[in-house]
C-alpha cells in the first residue's frame, strides 16, 4: 500500500477557442509566470501559421504531433543491492501526453532566431511528420529502455 494519496483529478476546462482539453493542457504547460493570455496567443498564432502553411485543420496536426511524440517506454532509476539500475517501464495514461507536451515545448524553446509561435508551429509540423527534436527525444528514450531491457526483472512495484 502506498504512503502517498492518489492524485485527485480536478478536471480541466477546455480552451475557449477550440473547446479541446488537450489544447488547454498544452497552454497551461506553455504558460510562464501565470501569463495565460500570452500562452494562448502563442499557441493560437502557431495554429494560424500551420493552417496557412499546410491548409489543414491545425487541431488534427496538433493531435497527430502529440500522438507521434508520446512514448511507450521510459526508464526509471532504482537502487537494487547497492547499485543503481535504469529499469524500463511502460508509460501509462496521462503521462504519455504530459511527456509529449513537455518535449514539444522544450524542443520549440531550443530553436532560436524566430518568434515562439513560429518555432512552435515548425516543431508541431515536424512532430506530425515524425521528424524534429521532440521525436528524437522519444526515440532516444525508447533506445535507452531497449538497451536496459536486461534489468526489467527488477521492475517490481
Amino acid at each position: 500500500m502506498g504512503r502517498r494519496k492518489k492524485k485527485e483529478d480536478r478536471g480541466l476546462k477546455p480552451d475557449p477557442q477550440y473547446n479541446n482539453i488537450l489544447v488547454a493542457r498544452f497552454i497551461n504547460r506553455l504558460m510562464k509566470q501565470g501569463k495565460k493570455s500570452v500562452a494562448q496567443k502563442v499557441l493560437y498564432g502557431s495554429f494560424d501559421i500551420i493552417k496557412e502553411k499546410l491548409d489543414k485543420n491545425p487541431i488534427e496536426i496538433f493531435d497527430k504531433a502529440i500522438k507521434n511524440v508520446s512514448p511507450l517506454l521510459e526508464v526509471r532509476s532504482r537502487r537494487v543491492g547497492g547499485a543503481h539500475y535504469q529499469i524500463p517501464f511502460e508509460v501509462h495514461g496521462d503521462r504519455k501526453q504530459t511527456l509529449a507536451i513537455r518535449w514539444i515545448i522544450m524542443a520549440a524553446r531550443a530553436r532560436k532566431g524566430k518568434p515562439m509561435r513560429e518555432r512552435l508551429a515548425e516543431e508541431l509540423i515536424d512532430a506530425q511528420n515524425n521528424t524534429g527534436a521532440a521525436v528524437k527525444k522519444k526515440s532516444d528514450t525508447h533506445r535507452m529502455a531497449e538497451a536496459n531491457r536486461a534489468f526489467a526483472r527488477f521492475a517490481w512495484h
